[in-house]
């Protein structure tokens, strides 16, 4: 049987391997922007877990630009040494391609850690380290969260010098892939949404003015980004709030990102504001805004509670994503990839190392998954 979610995909000279990628997720265990031993134990054990592709979390390109104090960063040296060993010491085991997100929170920066138990936002005061954070207008995120400052023409060069540098850095630690954070009502997706950019200049109003500096920011990275490595960007196919960016947008954006040289569009949604209130979450639930764009002629990585290889098997043999993107399935079973070669027939990417657990070497496989998937 042939799978095409075990099936490879390129961009530009990467070729992947199968279509799983390891989506980019927060961990909230930085200092001062550097890499944990936390950071280690968590990419290293996703690192063989036979995915095509490991996008590292979020990662803010400059110090304001952090949604949480424990965020990591690239915007000085020491971040660009402890990301270079990092890898260094990843590609030591394995081989498989490794990106990285790139991002500025705009007005949803300065933010406590939720890793203390509380597992909600809370924004940082003057006494405990906050910051003053900027956005595309002077309005506030919510309810208690600071007055961000409107960027003016100085803020904006800034921050589009801190994308380059922040690529330049990656392109220097070897990194396979970089993906722009442009959703989750963070900066870029602030610039694009209504509801967040009330600007009267150049970079507000109409949805080509409002995508100006998004489009901007993407040409200013693929410049010094090397030419035959790809680039994606994370958008919000739907703000899912009344007012704000909508499908139809969305989708001309997309089209303007991949006409600028986006090699890829990851399809989230959402958290503009307070008030952004999502579909029923169900599996899959955010597939259609992929599909949308796909038909149009853009490739697109789908999100959205990825939770079985059948599931994702589909989504890729039918044309609704040329890649799927899972967070918490790979958390629950790092293994996830593993064990879906095996349901769908094709080989178990298994370390070398890890050979004695492949199906046909360890008898017990059988009995372990059949108990696992029993009624």
């Amino acid at each position: 049987m042939s799978s095409a979610l075990f099936s490879p995909y390129t961009l530009r000279e990467l070729t992947l391997r199968n279509r799983i990628v390891v989506s980019p997720m927060c961990q909230n265990s930085a200092v001062d922007g550097l890499p944990q031993p936390w950071h280690a134990m968590h990419l290293g054990s996703l690192a063989v877990s036979g995915a095509g592709l490991l996008i590292l979390e979020a990662t803010a390109v400059e110090a304001a630009g952090r949604i949480t104090i424990d965020d990591l960063g690239l915007y000085n040296d020491a971040q660009e040494a402890a990301l270079s060993r990092l890898v260094a010491d990843i590609r030591s085991y394995s081989d498989i391609p490794l990106g990285i997100q790139l991002g500025h929170a705009g007005r949803k920066a300065s933010t406590r850690s939720p890793n203390d138990g509380r597992f909600r936002t809370e924004v940082l005061g003057d006494r405990d380290g906050g910051w003053m954070v900027s956005a595309p207008s002077a309005l506030a995120f919510g309810e208690g969260w600071p007055l961000p400052q409107a960027l003016d023409a100085a803020g904006l060069a800034r921050v589009r010098a801190a994308f380059v540098q922040a690529t330049q850095r990656a392109a220097r630690i070897g990194f396979d892939l970089i993906e722009l954070h442009g959703a989750h009502g963070y900066l870029l997706s602030q610039f694009l949404s209504p509801l967040a950019n009330r600007r009267e200049d150049q970079y507000g109003g109409s949805l080509e003015n409002r995508m100006r500096f998004p489009l901007e920011c993407f040409a200013a990275v693929r410049a010094v980004w090397p030419s035959h490595k790809p680039i994606g960007v994370r958008i919000n196919g739907s703000d899912f709030t009344d007012g704000g960016l909508g499908e139809q947008e969305a989708t001309r954006y997309a089209l303007a990102l991949r006409a600028a040289g986006a090699d890829y569009i990851t399809t989230s949604a959402g958290m503009v504001t307070p008030q952004s209130k999502f579909p029923r979450v169900e599996p899959g639930y955010l597939l259609p805004l992929a599909q949308a764009m796909r038909r149009g002629g853009v490739p697109t990585m789908g999100v959205g509670m990825i939770l079985t290889p059948q599931q994702a098997e589909d989504i890729v043999a039918s044309g609704q994503a040329d890649l799927v993107a899972l967070a918490r399935a790979l958390l629950d079973d790092p293994r996830w990839p593993w064990h879906a070669a095996a349901e769908l027939g094709a080989p178990p990417p298994i370390p070398t190392r890890y050979f004695y657990s492949h199906p046909k070497k360890w008898l017990g496989y059988g009995l372990v998954h059949a108990v696992a998937t029993a009624p």
